[in-house]
């Protein structure tokens, strides 16, 4: 597999007392999913609104991985069993992915079979998870997810998330979720079983704007 270096990739926001600002120079390393600094730690998770990357300074990792070739395409790095770094970088591509609000970009990263449970509706294979991801934008507007690692042990992770949307009446709501991942070799998650509560807000009220 060829993978797109990242000329003199650096990270756009400052440095954080648990993780060092990193800077990746082109040809130093074969696999651009070396271990770095992807994610804000889980501490700033609603306190620290830095993006992982901006536009103004170039790509995601997540977009390295869209960007391969279609023989590529089945694969999704980094790979089980994950690190601290690689478990950072797996939310962080999630949470990017899913911001999009784009079905067939988000069911890319899962398995032909995989299984879902999202809150009782139970969901088997990427046709079906693209056409449950249509009807969820249909009707959650101006969708905004962050997510946070909560804990990880070789090919599984527990994650908690928040996500605001409003419906067509303009009413706002706070969605809190937790939910359970489980990756095959190859990095795609075969398995997501996730619980979610809605609680309605007022638009002053937003913290993801």
């Amino acid at each position: 597999m060829t993978f797109r270096q990242r000329p003199n990739w650096q990270r756009c926001s400052s440095s954080h007392p648990l993780t060092e600002r990193m800077t990746h120079v082109a040809g130093s390393v074969s696999n651009p999913f070396k271990p770095q600094n992807t994610m804000n730690p889980f501490n700033d998770f609603f306190n620290d609104g830095r993006p992982f990357a901006t536009d103004a300074c170039g790509d995601t990792l997540w977009d390295d991985v869209l960007n391969q070739p279609e023989s590529d395409q089945e694969k999704r790095l980094p790979l089980p069993p994950f690190t601290l770094e690689t478990a950072l970088q797996k939310v962080q591509m999630a949470e990017d992915t899913w911001n999009t609000r784009d079905p067939e970009k988000v069911s890319r990263a899962y398995t032909a079979d995989t299984e879902w449970r999202n809150r009782t509706e139970f969901i088997n294979g990427r046709d079906e998870v693209k056409a449950f991801l249509t009807r969820k934008w249909a009707t959650e507007l101006d969708y905004k997810l962050k997510k946070e690692l909560w804990g990880f042990r070789e090919n599984r992770m527990a994650v908690r998330f928040e996500y605001e949307w409003h419906d067509t009446t303009g009413q706002w709501f706070r969605s809190y979720g937790n939910e359970l991942w489980e990756f095959d070799d190859n990095g795609l998650m075969r398995k997501r079983f996730a619980s979610i509560n809605d609680a309605p807000i007022d638009e002053k009220d937003r913290k993801f704007r």
